[in-house]
């Protein structure tokens, strides 16, 4: 009788430990003396263990290793299949079988071929292609977004971002599984911050001074000269018009407040112009009023305030766009210690100097170095001096701040602060950050020396994002510091230029005023996150009724499941229909993830999804049409699976498992929870009249 296993393992255990080879076959001898090895002998891993410590076949005085050796070695017939014990066992099966049984033996087996896996690739800003996504670490992504300048109302320009990267970050998390790690900045410290805040500022103590009517026609007046300068010297057309529309609108609101005090008009009605001319010329009033008064607003909180109201305004924002908080959130405000300790090392490893109390970055130390390039993303731009001065902000390009600098493509890593400028402690002296070494210390804090993926609008590649990379490699000495630079695309208004400055743009409140949320991520999916997208009414009338045509079909699905059915009628027989609706259903599946793969197309995605809904609904008409009830499975998968899907893109919020949730404008009210109750009960109802009536027709 054979050893039993437990036994086996530990004589094996003694004989393995036998280092002498004469004493380990002499051990050996022994022990299989006292068990069979031929009439159905299965061998265990014990027995290829010492099997394998033979440098060749035993001397023929140890007969029962002999016999042992060459059964063996009949099994695995020789081959070099020796070292592996599971092809050992499966030949010795395969014998062992043929053997007991006498004429049969399994046939070989071969893995299917499969097929090649698609793999995700986004267009990468740092190599203007498409490349596979592959992050640095297994399933982990570090990822930094570039989030607001707090100054004023969220727009639908943020959306176009903040809804793009929403979308990508879900699709990468949810549909990818991969372990996002997300963070974004609140830029709360800035030129166009600091002059919006002395402007406000400054503006609401002139209107509590409450000047006379003929003290506000003087110093409108006044600051219409200053503007007209300002006008004369404005190239831009865009921003040219919209400077002379506020020039036409003070002028429409001068004439009635003049001509009412030189008429000497009831007080109410000079009272009525007077406030009228004041609302009209506060931009004229509030940027003449600046020049004259700016550098004396010193108090370093009333920078404070503005940004923090606005950041909350941002948050209240995407939070009713249904955009995901950030896993971290950072802002320049409370950053300042490590942006100093960021611009120093800049310097320290050569590639910024100090002038005047300000510290540059040097774009041509850093440029002419072997192992940096600048201006990675958009090389064509340097020089582009326009784009520089933007950059460094209207308050950092006077004569004097040129003057400072080594070459014109240089840029501010820390700005010495002048009188009605807030301002920190620094190695240099009083100052503030400058506008791309923010990002740098905050990402740099948090995500290290490299990131996976960095994002932004497009209009922030240059200078902004080169700025950035710049810096950071010459702070890590390193040329990867961001591995995949996504930007999203420009958004238009009807065709027009959407910008803050020109006063064209609409507000994401208002733009939610006339829309749903859900209807304004869908207009996004319906198109690439990194193309120019226009916001018009026909953009809007597509989301609509893309959404209206998604309902019906869940709201159809969700009927025919209500009817009433036993635990085994909702298993049906398929016929050749359901087999060919669950091969489209497939079809549609492998389509929607090769659109996803190709970097992140949503567009075709939901053209996919369109076109599944409507072979659905086909399949449906002609089930009802030929008075059978359609498959309920086959269809609730379908749908579940739709559903699931406009959950990942962010345009579901409930729990529900299919549809969207039935709940008017607020979104978190779920009135078809509520009513389903009583559906079910008319439904069994309706049901139950129906089998009466058959019954009854057949008797």
């Amino acid at each position: 009788m054979a050893a039993a296993p437990a036994e086996q393992a530990s004589s094996y255990s003694f004989i393995l430990s036998i280092s002498e080879e004469e004493a380990r076959v002499k051990a050996l001898n022994e022990y299989l003396s006292t068990r069979s090895y031929i009439q159905g002998f299965t061998f265990s891993h014990a027995d290829v263990e010492v099997f394998r410590k033979f440098s060749g076949p035993p001397v023929d005085q140890y007969f029962h290793v002999v016999r042992w050796y060459r059964h063996i070695e009949a099994i695995y017939d020789g081959s070099s299949e020796k070292n592996d014990p599971c092809k050992l066992q499966t030949k010795q099966q395969l014998k062992s079988d043929s053997t007991s049984k006498g004429k049969r033996v399994q046939p070989p087996w071969s893995p299917p071929e499969g097929t090649k896996h698609s793999r995700l690739c986004l267009y990468n800003s740092l190599t203007r292609n498409k490349e596979i996504f592959q992050p640095q670490n297994g399933k982990k992504v570090t990822w930094y977004c570039c989030g607001p300048t707090v100054y004023d109302a969220s727009h639908m320009g943020h959306a176009r971002s903040y809804i793009s990267f929403d979308i990508l970050r879900r699709i990468l998390r949810d549909y990818f599984k991969f372990d996002v790690f997300y963070c974004m900045n609140i830029t709360d410290i800035d030129d166009k911050i600091i002059k919006r805040t002395r402007q406000n500022y400054l503006f609401e103590q002139y209107r509590k001074n409450k000047s006379t009517p003929a003290q506000l026609l003087e110093d409108v007046k006044t600051a219409s000269e200053l503007f007209s300068v300002k006008l004369s010297e404005t190239t831009d057309p865009d921003k040219r018009q919209m400077l002379e529309k506020i020039q036409n609108a003070v002028k429409s609101a001068f004439d009635p407040l003049q001509e009412a005090v030189q008429a000497k008009l009831p007080a109410e009605e000079i009272s009525r112009c007077h406030e009228i001319l004041l609302e009209e010329a506060k931009d004229l009033l509030s940027d003449w009023l600046d020049s004259k008064f700016g550098s004396q607003v010193t108090d370093n909180s009333i920078f404070s305030e503005l940004p923090k109201f606005w950041e909350g305004e941002f948050h209240k924002d995407m939070e009713a766009l249904n955009v995901l908080p950030p896993d971290v959130l950072t802002r320049v405000s409370e950053y300042v210690p490590e942006i100093v300790a960021f611009v120093k090392k800049i310097v320290d490893n050569g590639y910024g100097y100090v002038s005047n109390g300000s510290v540059y970055f040097d774009t041509v130390k850093f440029g002419s170095s072997e192992k940096h390039s600048y201006a990675k993303l958009v090389p064509e731009a340097v020089g582009d001096q326009k784009a520089l001065q933007e950059g460094e902000g209207d308050l950092s390009i006077s004569a004097d701040r040129l003057c400072e600098k080594h070459s014109p493509n240089d840029f501010a890593l820390w700005k010495s602060s002048k009188p009605g400028e807030p301002s920190w402690d620094s190695p240099w002296g009083k100052g503030r950050p400058g506008w791309h070494i923010e990002c740098s210390a905050m990402a740099g804090s948090i995500l290290g020396e490299s990131m996976d993926i960095h994002g932004g609008g497009f209009d922030l590649r240059f200078p902004h994002h080169d700025n950035e990379l710049a810096q950071s490699e010459a702070y890590f000495e390193n040329d990867n510091w961001v591995r995949y630079f996504l930007h999203t695309g420009h958004l238009t208004i009807a065709g027009c230029k959407m910008s803050k400055s020109l006063k064209n743009f609409i507000t994401i409140k208002d733009a939610l005023q006339k829309h749903t949320a859900r209807q304004l991520r869908l207009a996004f999916l319906m198109h690439s996150w990194k193309d120019t997208l226009d916001y018009s009414s026909n953009t809007m009338e597509s989301a609509i009724q893309y959404e209206k045509f998604m309902n019906e079909f869940f709201l159809n699905v969700k009927d025919i499941l209500r009817a009433p059915t036993d635990v085994t009628g909702q298993f049906q027989k398929w016929e050749n229909q359901e087999a060919e609706l669950n091969k489209n259903f497939y079809d549609k599946k492998a389509a929607i993830h090769e659109a996803l793969c190709d970097n992140v197309d949503t567009r075709s995605v939901l053209e996919e999804m369109r076109s599944l809904v409507s072979q659905s609904n086909s399949y449906i008409a002609a089930k009802k049409s030929a008075r059978q009830m359609p498959n309920r499975l086959l269809l609730e998968n379908i749908s579940c699976y739709l559903t699931q899907m406009l959950k990942i893109f962010g345009a579901i919020e409930s729990d529900d498992a299919i549809g969207f949730p039935v709940g008017g404008n607020n979104q978190n009210i779920n009135i078809e929870s509520t009513v389903m109750p009583y559906l079910q009960v008319l439904s069994e109802f309706r049901e139950g009249v129906r089998q009466i009536a058959r019954e009854k027709k057949s008797n």
